[in-house]
């Protein structure tokens, strides 16, 4: 795999992609992601893997698409590092846990509970999933300078969409809804699916990792009653991301020492 001029998965080379790299889960946001860089031009596609490029100021920076989950997530993120990456922003959807998180808000993982199989493929399940600290300032500072609704905190990282949706079905529904409650009474943020895996690998990668989620809903509310439309606007997400590019980049300079 390595050895090859193009990478299996993303089928991006070096010199395709740039040092920064924003990661969006579907690969049809790829194209308006790349609308708020500069020169932007479809690199690749392949598979769930989209790849845009094209600059912020004077500095390259890309967009790749990762799919649902950990796994293909952490393909992209091993895949772009090996090609020079340096510092990832997952900028993702989620459901809000705690009753504070409103749709539409936006949700910035400062770590993420690891219910999910990807990271212990990279540390000990002891190892906290986390984001880098220089990422999460840059996209809480983003947040707080575009004045959008956001939190910052922990989020919930699983592999079933459906086993949180529809617990009572599962075979394991007991364990499910037991962990669901500890994660409320923890006040935990939101759930998701890709930040645990994608926070765990970078640690071991060397690389830079934070992530932005915009909130489609929040089952808790509902069921609490309060009335509230789903939102599937990420623009807002986007903004708070690109904008957290720019900062990265100022504070970085010429030059960017990760470990």
């Amino acid at each position: 795999m390595t050895g090859q001029e193009r990478q299996y998965h993303i089928q991006c080379a070096r010199g395709d992609v740039g040092e920064y790299v924003l990661l969006p889960g579907d690969p049809g946001r790829c194209e308006s992601i790349a609308a708020h860089f500069d020169r932007a031009v479809l690199v690749a596609s392949n598979r769930e893997f989209t790849t845009y490029t094209g600059f912020i100021g004077d500095k390259k920076v890309s967009v790749t698409s990762t799919g649902i989950g950990g796994p293909s997530a952490v393909i992209a993120l091993e895949e772009l590092a090996a090609l020079g990456a340096h510092t990832f922003i997952r900028i993702g959807t989620c459901g809000g846990i705690d009753e504070r998180v409103r749709s539409g808000d936006n949700v910035i993982a400062v770590s993420a509970v690891r219910q999910e199989g990807t990271s212990r493929e990279y540390a000990p399940v002891e190892y906290p999933a986390t984001s880098d600290y220089k990422v999460l300032s840059a996209l809480t500072g983003a947040a707080s300078e575009l004045s959008l609704p956001w939190h910052a905190g922990v989020v919930q990282c699983k592999d079933s969409f459906y086993g949180q949706h529809s617990p009572g079905r599962m075979p394991v529904s007991q364990e499910l809804l037991y962990r669901w409650e500890a994660w409320k009474r923890l006040h935990v943020l939101a759930s998701e699916m890709e930040s645990a895996a994608l926070f765990t690998a970078a640690a071991a990668l060397g690389v830079r990792c934070g992530a932005v989620f915009h909130v489609i809903w929040n089952q808790e509310r509902k069921a609490a009653g309060y009335e509230e439309p789903d939102s599937h606007d990420t623009e807002p997400a986007i903004r708070i991301a690109c904008r957290a590019v720019q900062k990265l980049m100022e504070a970085d300079g010429d030059g960017i020492q990760i470990r």
